[in-house]
């Protein structure tokens, strides 16, 4: 890797894959998202995208909520107290709420579920990732749509 040289004084520099970096920047660009950051045992890559063009896919996706809203008010205004309770991503990608395309959602509002069940698919750099339930309970709420693109940490489904 002719790119790839250790910084002037240091025995043994960064390998940097950079076609990873390639590819996690066209996820970027896929989804829409700001940031991405990736993790294994010896080696943390994040890429992220300027605040210019995030900015302007706020407002697109602002108009979007408040239209949707109208319809269900009740469960947008318990959404934020109920978070506490929510199952968060625990990656960057784009989530499915059924196994296939014309499937059935993995869980619905007042489905039982027990720990280990899937709720559903986060896909990250081309990987299928099952989310499970952590404790057992009844789905209150699913917090997210499917085929919209998530972040770290941003809750899921809630299960009480």
């Amino acid at each position: 890797m002719a790119n790839d040289k250790p910084r002037s004084g240091a025995k043994s520099g960064m390998n940097i894959d950079t076609a990873l970096v390639r590819e996690l920047a066209e996820l970027l660009g896929e989804t829409g998202l700001t940031e991405i950051e990736v993790e294994d045992d010896d080696r943390k890559i994040r890429v992220a995208r300027s605040a210019a063009p995030v900015a302007a896919s706020v407002p697109a996706a602002a108009p979007a909520a408040p239209v949707s809203v109208p319809a269900a008010p009740a469960p947008q205004a318990d959404a934020p107290a109920d978070t506490a309770d929510a199952v968060a991503s625990p990656m960057v990608g784009t989530a499915y709420l059924a196994p296939e395309p014309g499937a059935a959602n993995f869980v619905k509002p007042g489905d039982k579920v027990a720990e280990g069940d899937t709720l559903l698919i986060v896909e990250a750099m081309k990987v299928m990732n099952p989310i499970h339930a952590d404790r057992s309970g009844t789905v209150k709420a699913v917090l997210v749509e499917n085929a919209q693109p998530v972040e770290f940490g941003q809750p899921l489904v809630v299960i009480a």
